[in-house]
């Protein structure tokens, strides 16, 4: 038996003197991962209680008006009994899923799993985490405490938005991050450099572009890729099934590795590398692509100077092309490192061994710290890109709530 069970099983005082804890297993944060982590562990037994807003990611740093890049059939949230998913929302509430699907119905999706999955959400935030003699103790928004034998960590990536150097000195007002841009309206009437390759900034650009606005897109890459569903690869069932698994994470077989993470642990290094660089290099989605006509994209150029000017920004690529700018829109991605979750005491953060910002799991997602447990795309280092997808969701529910029961 490992040390954290021996400490799950053992006879602790608590904070308070009592021998037990308030509840068994608390769960940080209420997107898709936390949600299925909360099905799966109450199916098996065990008392959970999850702490946040529902889908508040999606909700609220998602750019209104984008679509999801991952297929209808990946963007299920995981469920023990596959009882809460996309056509069981689409009958309850007696609507056609569009596709690809919008995210504010994305939105509606979750809020639907939530209030009959997790019903007795707790919505209040955590503002720390700390180690106790046995237990974690947490607090929580208006200053209440309670103790909790583990802890899931499923708080997304919204805290890791990547700012390059060479962008930092830029005054607030005319720089931001896609993240930070839930409403591109106020955008709309201006000139507006969109910095990035990937889905997010090439959606980006051309929500701005339909608004009105005057978009320019840098990409640092010699090419801007493109998604293949669609080809024909995708459109024959048969060959689909064959060179796809159903998430789509991945190009033609590889699929079927990503789709597999415990296939995807197995592999050396090296070609999880390999691997992972294939399947989530910036790309944007095959559907994507009539839609940034009209939108300069540069390619193969890289900021070399970007200087506030006037309420307004100069930007100097490594063409040696000078341009000015209203506003710089940053899709430039997600830099993960665990110990920047600002809820982690330090004490916590002390024994989180990691690599690259990738937290060292075991096979059931624990931590170097024993209890602690950490979902979701922080996750993808060692069960691989499907982390990085709604459709992994389940397969970390499963896997949680088998190890720790």
């Amino acid at each position: 038996m490992n040390e954290s069970r021996r400490q799950e099983r053992s006879i602790s005082r608590g904070v308070a003197g009592s021998d037990r804890s308030d509840v068994d297993i608390a769960i940080i944060g209420a997107g898709p991962y936390g949600l299925a982590a909360a099905a799966h562990l109450r199916r098996s037994g065990r008392e959970v209680r999850v702490f946040g807003t529902p889908l508040a990611f999606w909700r609220t740093h998602t750019p209104v008006g984008m679509l999801l890049r991952s297929p209808y059939q990946g963007s299920n949230i995981g469920d023990p009994e596959r009882t809460y998913t996309l056509q069981a929302y689409e009958r309850d509430s007696c609507q056609t899923m569009p596709r690809p699907i919008p995210v504010e119905q994305f939105v509606d999706y979750g809020l639907w799993f939530q209030t009959r999955a997790v019903p007795d959400l707790d919505r209040r935030s955590v503002h720390r985490v700390s180690p106790t003699q046995d237990w974690f103790q947490i607090e929580l928004g208006g200053g209440d405490t309670v103790t909790s034998r583990r802890v899931v960590v499923a708080a997304g990536i919204g805290g890791f938005a990547h700012v390059p150097p060479e962008f930092a000195a830029l005054d607030r007002e005319v720089l931001s991050h896609t993240m930070h841009r839930h409403d591109l309206s106020a955008l709309a009437e201006g000139r507006v450099a969109v910095i990035g390759g990937g889905q997010s900034a090439l959606e980006s650009a051309a929500l701005l572009h339909e608004l009105g606005a005057e978009v320019d897109v840098l990409v640092r890459a010699p090419l801007v890729r493109f998604l293949t569903e669609g080809s024909w690869k995708h459109r024959n069932p048969i060959v689909s099934k064959l060179l796809y698994a159903a998430p789509d994470v991945g190009p033609a077989l590889a699929s079927h590795l990503v789709a597999r993470p415990q296939l995807y642990t197995r592999m050396s290094g090296r070609r999880q590398d390999q691997l992972a660089t294939r399947s989530v290099r910036p790309a944007g989605a095959g559907w994507l692509r009539p839609r940034l006509d009209g939108i300069r994209v540069r390619t193969g150029v890289t900021v070399a100077e970007a200087q506030s000017e006037g309420g307004r920004v100069k930007l100097t690529g490594s063409d040696g092309v000078t341009d000015v700018y209203d506003h710089v829109l940053l899709g430039t991605g997600y830099r993960i490192d665990v110990r920047k979750y600002e809820f982690l005491d330090a004490r916590i953060v002390a024994r989180l061994r990691t690599l690259d910002g990738y937290p060292t799991l075991t096979a059931d997602f624990e931590t170097t710290v024993p209890g602690l447990h950490i979902l979701g795309a922080p996750s993808a280092r060692r069960f691989g890109p499907l982390m990085r997808f709604v459709a992994g969701s389940g397969f970390a529910g499963r896997v949680l709530a088998r190890g720790v029961g």
